[in-house]
């Protein structure tokens, strides 16, 4: 699937492809400043080398990572999801993007890759990203702890209704 374009009723504005090898250096830009603008207090730039080294081993596995773009061909968020284990590791949004409906359009990608459920564990002091999940129906699972920064994790699972 690698280099398919497409557009998504979700976000008429966006159009997505599926990652390649030529987003990767893009993609840990927005991972960065994603992440960085979320909890100021954790260097990502000093993590940047693990983010390409977890995507390709993600991809490598199996997963799939959706790259929404605008209109100018700027990247303005990702998401990756395992269709087999329904983990969705990871949903990014340009700061500049944020509240512009890109991380529900993302969502909508993912979901459409794993259509029965959606798994993920998220930072207990990300309050933005909670409250989005709530309102797209995630419900808490499990607690944890992130093993790069020792924060507390929830699992949450999303899963089509009947």
């Amino acid at each position: 699937m690698s280099g398919l374009e497409y557009h998504s009723p979700e976000a008429a504005a966006l159009t997505f492809r599926i990652l390649s090898d030529g987003d990767l250096a893009d993609l840990a830009a927005l991972w960065e400043e994603s992440w960085q603008e979320t909890f100021p207090g954790i260097d990502f730039a000093a993590r940047r080398n693990w983010f390409l080294g977890h995507m390709r081993a993600l991809q490598s596995a199996g997963a799939v990572t959706v790259c929404a773009f605008d209109k100018e061909g700027h990247l303005q968020g990702f998401a990756t999801v395992d269709p087999a284990t329904s983990y969705l590791d990871q949903l990014a949004v340009a700061p500049a993007a944020k509240g512009k409906g890109t991380a529900r359009a993302l969502l909508g990608e993912a979901r459409r890759l794993s259509p029965g459920s959606l798994v993920l564990d998220v930072n207990e002091d990300n309050a933005r990203a909670l409250a989005f999940y709530e309102k797209e129906g995630f419900k808490k699972t499990g607690e944890g702890v992130n093993p790069r920064s020792g924060l507390k994790t929830w699992r949450l699972q999303w899963v089509k209704a009947p």
